[in-house]
């Protein structure tokens, strides 16, 4: 479970001169939008206040800046990414861009607090850190004491995400935490088949169908990017019932696992619910066959994936090996590729989230165009890991040496 803090953790502040802005709008008036949202633009106006006001947001978004350095140095972060919106009463607030949201996230931030003023010459904003907290259940700190199930991995994968920038105390709140997801996981896994049709569809919320409808209207077939989040089964299997239409149209792509009786009852499962199941080796010629019908792949994306399948790419700031094929496919087809998350909230109901089709990445070089495109697949999943840390597969070595076992 995450909660909000009241208190922030950092603090900074920056001052910017009106007339620097003044200047900026004269001169060159069409940069503005190298700077500012277009939503930022509009609500400063056209008068007498303009530079004072777009002062103001700049200061704004350079204070911003300032509570993450070193993301700030690397250029991982521009003031761009950030920018201030007004609530229905005239209040300030800080919207982010999916770059921002991920750093945000590595540094357990739940939102900036901004509040802006200005002199006849000078605009100052204080921009405030306020961070997550991580409040494990009961059962999650009984696991990570009494039954620590790849602990030392959990531990691993956190500390080389989070490590660098919060203390060891919130690594462990955070392992503790998602222990106490598995097993609430577990309970709803066997609690899910004893539910009637209706709660089970009650039970689960879905966002983003009209955009994948579609998408499916539109032919072109569709790879769906996700990751092992939330409680998967129940949210995709009782989520299907909203969007009944699309029912022997999505399949998911899967290794058989061992034991073959729970590979069958598995498979068993998922098409009793209407969706189809395609092998994950050798199986490039049915992939493109379905995508070529139009119908959907759902592409578990975040499992380590060996050479040849994997190419080294970032994920987290670190080389991880990563399935090649999903940019292949979607390069070679034209079908857009949607990420998909699932998460449960703090009342027990669950969300399955479709997302807007990421825009494809083209490259002269063939090979970078691959390895750009599956780099932003990572960072698809960064975003929907960071919103919800506690409920991702940590359990999972996603970083390995990517060289194949001889």
């Amino acid at each position: 479970m995450t909660s909000t803090q009241q208190l922030p953790d950092g603090c900074a502040v920056d001052t910017v001169d009106i007339a620097r802005i003044e200047r900026l709008i004269q001169a060159m008036p069409d940069d503005l939008l190298k700077l500012f949202s277009a939503q930022e633009i509009a609500d400063a106006g056209t008068g007498a206040g303009q530079a004072a006001s777009l002062a103001a947001r700049f200061a704004a978004k350079e204070a911003c800046l300032k509570l993450f350095s070193r993301e700030t140095a690397l250029n991982t972060i521009v003031a761009m990414d950030f920018s201030v919106v007004r609530d229905a009463y005239g209040a300030p607030h800080i919207a982010v861009t999916a770059a921002a949201e991920i750093v945000m996230g590595r540094h357990l931030v739940g939102e900036i607090k901004i509040s802006l003023t200005h002199t006849a010459t000078t605009a100052t904003a204080v921009a405030l850190r306020v961070p997550k907290t991580i409040t494990p259940s009961f059962g999650g700190r009984f696991l990570y004491r009494f039954l620590p199930y790849r602990r030392a991995v959990i531990l691993e994968n956190l500390n080389r995400v989070y490590g660098a920038n919060v203390s060891q105390g919130q690594i462990k709140a955070l392992a503790q935490a998602h222990y106490g997801h598995l097993l609430t996981l577990f309970k709803e896994l066997i609690a899910f088949r004893f539910l009637s049709e209706a709660s089970k569809k009650n039970l689960v919320r879905v966002e983003g169908v009209p955009g994948m409808i579609e998408a499916f209207e539109a032919g072109r077939g569709m790879l769906i990017l996700t990751g092992h989040f939330g409680n998967f089964e129940v949210s995709t299997v009782a989520g299907i019932e909203h969007f009944p239409q699309v029912k022997g149209r999505i399949h998911f792509l899967r290794r058989p696992i061992k034991p073959k009786w729970l590979s069958d009852m598995l498979t068993r499962r998922f098409n009793q619910a209407g969706f189809g199941v395609v092998g994950r080796r050798g199986s490039l010629e049915e992939i493109v066959s379905t995508i070529e019908k139009g119908d959907a792949i759902v592409f578990p994306f975040d499992q380590f994936a060996r050479k040849p399948e994997g190419i080294p790419v970032e994920f987290f700031g670190h080389a991880a090996g990563t399935f090649k094929s999903m940019a292949v496919i979607a390069l070679a087809t034209g079908a857009p590729v949607i990420p998909a998350a699932s998460w449960r909230e703090p009342d027990g109901t669950h969300v399955l989230s479709f997302m807007p089709a990421l825009t494809p990445i083209l490259d002269e070089d063939v090979g970078a165009e691959i390895t750009r495109n599956t780099r932003a697949y990572n960072a698809a999943l960064e975003l929907s890991i960071v919103r919800h840390p506690e409920q991702w597969w940590w359990v999972h070595r996603r970083w390995k040496d990517i060289k194949r076992k001889k």
